[in-house]
């Protein structure tokens, strides 16, 4: 794809994303969409087919940004260093990317939701990411018996991105680093010292 047309997507995603920040998904047009981009409503068409489309794309694009970002903590080697990391990484994401990151828990959890196959397969991508460096915690016998890492991947996952929003939204004075060591807090409980 040409740089312009990459250009047009990016303009279509941010104004998607402002706009479904501000109104949710469900009532955006297309009309809307093309007209806070700038660009013609035939431009939608033509790169997505449709709103639906646009919006799977956008879903695709974030959350595929975000599962790049966290795989790059997967050579780290200290297990629980590397989980840490993966933390970090993932309110980094959610706090530069709190439109999207807010799109996607409210789709995720809403039941049945329009885009819920394509998040479905999305939250699995994820998901496995955490479940690798969890099983890496467990390989080096740092969890207790009987914590079943799928489990506690969706769960460390679920708590990343409620925890990120709630510091977004509510507790925006807190840093990064303050909110990171809540969460590590959470799975230090569980995983232990070398």
């Amino acid at each position: 794809m040409s740089p312009r047309g990459e250009n047009t997507k990016q303009k279509l995603f941010e104004a998607t994303l402002r706009l479904a920040t501000e109104k949710g998904l469900a009532g955006l047009t297309v009309d809307e969409i093309a007209a806070a981009a700038g660009v013609a409503k035939g431009t939608v068409y033509y790169n997505f087919g449709s709103k639906d489309g646009l919006i799977d794309a956008l879903l695709r694009y974030g959350v595929g940004q975000l599962a790049e970002r966290l795989r790059a903590h997967a050579a780290e080697p200290d297990p629980v260093a590397a989980l840490e990391s993966l933390v970090d990484t993932g309110l980094e994401f959610i706090a530069g990317h709190r439109g999207f990151s807010q799109i996607l828990v409210s789709e995720l959890w809403r039941t049945p939701g329009q885009w819920q196959e394509t998040l479905s397969l999305l939250r699995e991508d994820i998901v496995s990411i955490v479940k690798e460096q969890l099983q890496r915690v467990a390989d080096a016998g740092r969890l207790p018996p009987g914590i079943e890492v799928p489990t506690a991947a969706a769960g460390l996952f679920g708590t990343l991105l409620v925890v990120a929003l709630d510091w977004q939204v509510f507790q925006p004075q807190r840093s990064r680093a303050e909110v990171r060591e809540g969460i590590m807090l959470l799975v230090r409980g569980v995983a232990r010292a070398d």
